[in-house]
């Protein structure tokens, strides 16, 4: 009997060493916006855009998610293309912050960008009540072709 359950341990920690060394399954994990923000971030409605080059072909989207918690926001850039390959891509995060009598809204902006296998974030900052831009970007391999994609103008404001 001790020997069958030796077995049987050591067969299922073999799996689950084999589970966490293939990097298909960490894709899989990390794969959607909500995973990459963390707990208590949801989509905020019709704001998933597609990153596209000039030319119109998509290399990923860009997402805003929005913690009704903590009142945070959480921008991320998920690549389509070029997926396990180490490409340039950034998430960018700009909310307006508390106006100080008459004079113009003060804006607070955070930025991931570096070369990454899969996405670029979470970028959060704390947005509620206030309005925001996101925006992101993913470079082809090899080319000079660059796709961004996002809002750049204010809006999801509360």
């Amino acid at each position: 009997m001790l020997k069958s359950t030796r077995r049987i341990i050591l067969a299922g920690t073999l799996a689950a060493g084999a589970v966490m060394a293939n990097p298909a399954y960490a894709v899989a994990a990390a794969g959607t916006p909500e995973s990459v923000c963390g707990a208590g971030f949801a989509r905020v409605a019709d704001s998933s855009r597609p990153v596209k080059t000039a030319a119109g072909r998509t290399f990923g989207r860009v997402y805003l998610l929005y913690n009704r918690k903590t009142g945070f926001n959480c921008v991320t850039t998920i690549k389509t293309s070029f997926v396990g390959t180490s490409t340039y891509v950034s998430a960018r995060l700009e909310t307006q912050t508390r106006r100080i009598k008459d004079e113009p809204a003060r804006t607070s902006t955070k930025q991931d960008a570096k070369n990454y296998k899969y996405y670029a974030g979470p970028v959060k900052l704390y947005a509620k009540g206030y309005c925001v831009k996101y925006w992101g970007i993913i470079k082809a391999i090899g080319h000079d072709q660059t796709a961004s994609g996002g809002r750049n103008t204010w809006g999801n404001c509360g």
